[in-house]
């Protein structure tokens, strides 16, 4: 009903305004960024950053609201405000496209598919990451650029050195088949859950473990919930930054190119800081005693990529055999092997 009532009022104000040059011209345009991390992630930057950018490069004709940590919209429900224009732009995680019926971000959940960032970028900035972010057209949204937050950790109240540490684990996901798939072939046991959700449920036990980006786990607190932390750098966690299309379509045309220089100025910086934010929390975490954490050795490291191979596989269906093998074969052109 929340987001049926916000939906009508939008629509209602868009009626009356008509989306005309001339009202956009007698009040600063108004982009409710709404997201679901803390505000000092780095996400959470580059949408201040993002605000900055474009007010400054707009003269002050667009007002960039943030909501942040989830105070407007959780997980489930940011991408149908988003698609109904009770907000105008989001930067969700990837895997929010595949329940959303776009089944082929959800590659970007496939473990060790990345073996490093130079890959990530070949994919992201090139042909095969612009494809993709067409693929959001018909679903009513414009993808306008991919904000990075690293590799995963995976974190428990107990040690997690091989697979077979997670057997019977409650492990928290967010809703994709592709990591779905990665905990049962660990042997535990996914449970879907909200980002703000989390916390509560690794205090309660209602779930024993998750995976983040250690800026994610930092800031949302959860090692102090959490015994240990395995730097199993098993699967990437990034963003798209989204906004509704009609409401898109329907700004001045100077507007749009203001706008498209400040994201790509933000999205510079938002990719520039990922890596240094997430040492620091890292190190954070570390200097707290609260949380072990533990690098895989080259063996460990081996078993957990033979273990995880298998969901490359069995998902390749469901995603698309052919962006697989198109990824696969960005990695190969570094050097590496699968």
């Amino acid at each position: 009903m929340k987001l049926k009532t916000l939906a009508f009022v939008f629509s209602a104000a868009a009626i009356v305004g008509g989306y005309s040059a001339s009202a956009f011209a007698q009040a600063p345009i108004v982009i409710k960024f709404s997201h679901v991390v803390a505000a000092d992630t780095p996400k959470g930057k580059a949408a201040d950053r993002f605000k900055e950018l474009a007010e400054k490069a707009t003269n002050g004709r667009v007002k960039v609201e943030i909501y942040a940590n989830s105070t407007l919209y959780k997980d489930k429900e940011e991408l149908e405000a988003l698609q109904l224009g009770a907000v105008q732009m989001l930067a969700p995680s990837l895997a929010k496209f595949g329940p959303l019926g776009v089944k082929e971000f959800e590659v970007f959940d496939l473990p060790y598919i990345f073996p490093s960032k130079d890959v990530l970028y070949r994919v992201t900035e090139g042909p095969i990451g612009q494809g993709l972010m067409k693929k959001l057209e018909p679903k009513g949204i414009i993808g306008l650029a991919y904000w990075d937050n690293g590799f995963k950790v995976m974190s428990a109240n107990k040690p997690l050195h091989h697979p077979a540490d997670f057997k019977g684990l409650k492990m928290r996901i967010q809703s994709s088949k592709v990591l779905d798939a990665q905990m049962r072939q660990l042997g535990a046991n996914p449970q879907v859950m909200a980002f703000s959700e989390v916390y509560q449920a690794l205090q309660t036990g209602v779930v024993d473990g998750t995976e983040n980006p250690p800026s994610n786990l930092y800031t949302q607190k959860m090692h102090e919930v959490q015994k240990h932390v395995t730097l199993s750098n098993h699967g990437y966690l990034g963003y798209a930054v989204i906004v509704n299309k009609k409401f898109w379509d329907g700004l001045p045309a100077d507007i749009r190119k203001a706008l498209d220089g400040a994201m790509k100025d933000a999205t510079k910086y938002a990719n520039a800081i990922s890596q240094q934010e997430n040492d620091r929390a890292l190190d954070a975490v570390r200097k707290s005693g609260k949380t072990e954490i533990y690098s895989l050795n080259d063996k460990e490291l081996g078993e957990w990529r033979k273990s995880l191979l298998p969901v490359q596989t069995s998902m390749a269906g469901r995603i698309g055999p052919d962006l697989v093998n198109a990824i696969n074969k960005e990695s190969q052109a570094l050097g590496y092997k699968q």
